[in-house]
């Protein structure tokens, strides 16, 4: 005998009660009929008028652009039939009003014609600087040429910018904003030295992915990868320190648990934001067991909470949150940019893991609800939500195996959902796959998402929205406009030294030495100066001996690049 519609609403009530182990936003699934005529609508009436209140043109003051690495359309439907039920919705992911998809294909380096599977380097490039290149680049072109990137062209623009990853910092999401190498592995020098020698600082290049991004100076910068910074410049003013010591030279700060972040209240070019929040990548939220050969047959699992989970961490949501808060200067004339990337869906789908994918999911649906609630409050605020590309992990007939990897799991419906993954082989690395993926958009100009575009139209989507001039040079690094000492002049009596430089720096040092021998500068000397664009070292000729000297000038920028000048002359006080 069929059950009745009450008898269904009962069982499902008495599924609810058996089921309380399973996380709150259970309830409302098995709380759900969906027999009836209609019980499984998502619209509610006519969506004409609702779609065009949500187109809105003209200019965004800012954008969060929110990567979920490997989040292919299967990878999205898996966490939201686990975390919410098949009739659910990812409250972030899913709430966004506008959608599309893209093609995220890549080029054969050899004759710059499709390689129809792109990496995360490629695809991220992409979208960074609006030129298709090879799989393994990091913001270079098929021939190796450097591409501006959007954090790049924002910051020349005079808006303040942010990178937030799960991953390494130096990993291919983040790194395309941030560096340009011929190898996505050039994380450090030693690594640079070895696979991409042209972008080696002591060859003449502009160094490994981590110099690079010290060099680039977001205002903030979060994630993983500390590792790299142990290592040690072979080349250039810091040659000798260790890369971390050179980002705390060049006035970061530095910050390495969740408690830290917290305790941070402004980021600037002056002393922006350095989170360090791992040797490597990030420990997953979730853990559950592999998919294997026989996984699909096994008894159904739920996903737990990873126990190798460092309480230190912090949360993607949080990391957004607080570098929206950091970014968001009311009272500035520009807004700001900021990416950010959910990393492990990707490196937990590589390892046919299916909790540690979901997990990955519902950690980014999270940090796009905080950039939603933010971007609504705002009401000048682009929000993109989109992945690199897309992956293997399948959803298939429940309790069944296939040739290749199966795990079967109990969702919010109290149901099973069988997880296949058919690229590789236990132990093996599950691959990327080249389907177009979800592309969407809340905001101004987010109607730029909706069809089929390219991931390389997104950045002309966000260049636009900001009103980016994409030709706009970068910050001038801190030198010597002009002294008032020439080379080669005769000085006696009272002289003022005055130096003028093109921008504000950190300060100015000018020494006055004889041969190497420093007889005394403008920390020492009195009524001298270091502070701001004029500069100034007072001397009294007379007290030194007549003869040749040097005037060494040093400008310290805020990044903290030197620029030196160093001026002859002579003192002639009884010639």
């Amino acid at each position: 005998m069929r059950p009745t519609r009450a008898g269904r609403r009962a069982g499902l009530a008495m599924a609810l009660v058996g089921g309380l182990a399973v996380a709150t936003t259970a309830a409302t699934a098995l709380g759900t009929d969906l027999t009836g005529h209609g019980d499984a609508r998502r619209l509610d009436g006519d969506q004409t008028s609702s779609i065009k209140h949500e187109v809105k043109g003209g200019a965004a003051r800012n954008v969060i652009l929110l990567i979920g690495d490997g989040m292919g359309d299967s990878e999205i439907t898996l966490a939201r039939d686990y975390q919410y039920g098949a009739a659910g919705r990812l409250p972030g992911i899913d709430a966004l009003p506008l959608t599309g998809q893209y093609t995220t294909y890549s080029l054969d380096r050899s004759n710059g014609r499709p390689d129809y599977v792109t990496d995360s380097a490629a695809s991220g490039s992409g979208w960074a600087t609006g030129t298709k290149t090879y799989n393994g680049a990091i913001s270079v072109d098929v021939d190796g040429d450097a591409q501006r990137s959007l954090l790049e062209i924002a910051r020349a623009n005079g808006l303040r910018t942010g990178d937030v990853t799960t991953a390494e910092l130096q990993d291919a999401t983040p790194a395309v904003q941030v560096a340009h190498v011929s190898e996505r592995g050039c994380y450090a020098p030693s690594s640079t030295t070895k696979k991409c020698p042209e972008n080696a600082l002591e060859n003449g290049g502009a160094g490994s992915i981590t110099e690079q991004l010290l060099g680039a100076r977001a205002d903030v910068t979060l994630g993983g990868g500390a590792a790299s910074f142990r290592e040690t410049a072979k080349a250039g003013q810091w040659q000798g320190k260790t890369l971390l010591d050179q980002a705390k030279a060049r006035g970061y700060q530095v910050v390495t648990d969740a408690a830290g972040l917290a305790k941070v209240a402004t980021a600037d070019q002056k002393t922006p934001v350095l989170g360090l929040f791992a040797d490597g990548n990030f420990a997953t939220r979730w853990s559950g067991p592999l998919a294997t050969h026989t996984g699909g047959a096994e008894t159904p699992v739920r996903c737990t909470a990873n126990p190798a989970l460092p309480a230190t961490q912090p949360k993607l949501a949080d990391m957004t949150s607080k570098a929206i808060s950091l970014l968001d200067d009311r009272g500035a004339k520009k807004g700001f940019f900021l990416q950010v990337e959910g990393a492990s869906i990707d490196k937990q789908d590589h390892a046919a893991n299916p909790c540690g994918q979901i997990g990955e999911t519902v950690d980014l649906d999270e940090a796009v609800q905080a950039a939603l609630d933010f971007a609504k409050k705002d009401g000048h605020t682009l929000v993109v939500v989109t992945a690199d590309h897309g992956h293997s992990s399948q959803i298939v007939y429940p309790g069944t195996t296939t040739p290749g990897l199966t795990r079967t799991l109990v969702t919010a419906d109290d149901q099973p959902l069988t997880v296949a993954y058919g690229t590789a082989d236990e132990g093996g690395s599950q691959d990327h796959t080249g389907t177009q993926v979800r592309v969407a958009g809340y905001g101004p100009r987010a109607a730029n998402v909706v069809g089929l575009t390219d991931q390389t139209d997104l950045f002309f989507t966000i260049r636009d929205a900001l009103r980016l001039d994409a030709d706009k040079p970068a910050p001038e690094e801190a030198t010597v406009d002009n002294v008032n000492v020439s080379d080669g002049a005769r000085l006696k009596g009272r002289v003022t030294v005055k130096v003028t430089t093109n921008v504000e720096p950190k300060y100015t040092y000018i020494e006055l030495n004889q041969g190497g021998r420093w007889l005394t500068d403008n920390t020492k000397a009195p009524g001298s100066t270091q502070a701001g664009k004029r500069p100034t070292l007072v001397l009294d000729t007379r007290d030194y001996p007549d003869g040749a000297y040097q005037l060494k000038i040093d400008v310290v920028g805020h990044d903290g690049v030197t620029s030196e000048k160093v001026v002859h002359f002579t003192i002639a006080n009884h010639r």
